[in-house]
């Protein structure tokens, strides 16, 4: 949780994926770049996404090829980061009816945190990487956040919030998602795989979440 996110809402609570929907690129991939292992990455990534493969097993497999790197690459990855068209304006129109929103990524903290931080965001919860003597050791540090992970914060942030599973809304593209957006009232799958848009409630096709305060009745 984000310092403020205290207290009853009156508005609902949006919850959103990181990679490849509140940011466009898959974090991980970045990183792997850094650690020349990109190739092998982006294609477990894929598999992952296609609910091909456990993702807690992938996640740590891509991991591991990070092993070595210095975290003195952080800043140069965050930089890389492009926050998808719309997402300002969602987080406006939801802060604007007293709502709140959230990421839940099982990307990592340390790159994620500060965009959070820019973005006004409530809450934010991701994986952390282990280092040691300023490297990354390949490890995920503590629990992994899977699938069903992103599903409990998001039912924690509601009670937390004050707001009902009824006035929710998840949105993610990967099959890591499907439980999060099962447990909330509104699935949107955004530019989903196709494991994705089979099970969510809607889907939208184009890199912008405007559309999504259409979608929680918060823009005619």
């Amino acid at each position: 949780m984000i310092a403020g996110a205290t207290g009853r809402a009156r508005g609902p609570l949006v919850v959103l994926d990181a990679d490849s929907t509140l940011i466009r690129e898959e974090a991980i991939e970045l990183l792997a770049e850094e650690a020349g292992s990109l190739a092998h990455v982006a294609a477990v990534t894929e598999r992952a996404m296609r609910g091909e493969l456990d993702f807690a097993a992938s996640l740590r497999e891509r991991v591991a090829t990070l092993a070595g790197v210095e975290v003195t690459v952080l800043p140069r990855v965050r930089e890389r980061m492009t926050p998808t068209p719309g997402i300002e304006a969602l987080i406006a129109g939801v802060h604007a009816v007293g709502g709140r929103v959230g990421v839940v990524s099982g990307g990592f903290h340390e790159l994620l945190d500060p965009l959070a931080e820019r973005l006004g965001l409530d809450f934010c919860r991701a994986n952390r990487l282990a280092v040691a003597d300023g490297r990354f050791t390949g490890a995920v540090d503590g629990p992994v956040i899977d699938a069903e992970a992103k599903a409990e914060a998001l039912v924690e942030w509601a009670i937390a919030s004050g707001i009902p599973l009824e006035r929710t809304v998840a949105v993610g593209d990967g099959a890591n998602d499907l439980r999060m957006l099962g447990r909330a009232a509104l699935g949107v799958a955004f530019c989903a795989k196709p494991i994705v848009r089979a099970q969510a409630d809607v889907a939208i096709d184009r890199p912008d979440l405007t559309p999504v305060l259409t979608l929680a009745g918060l823009r005619g």
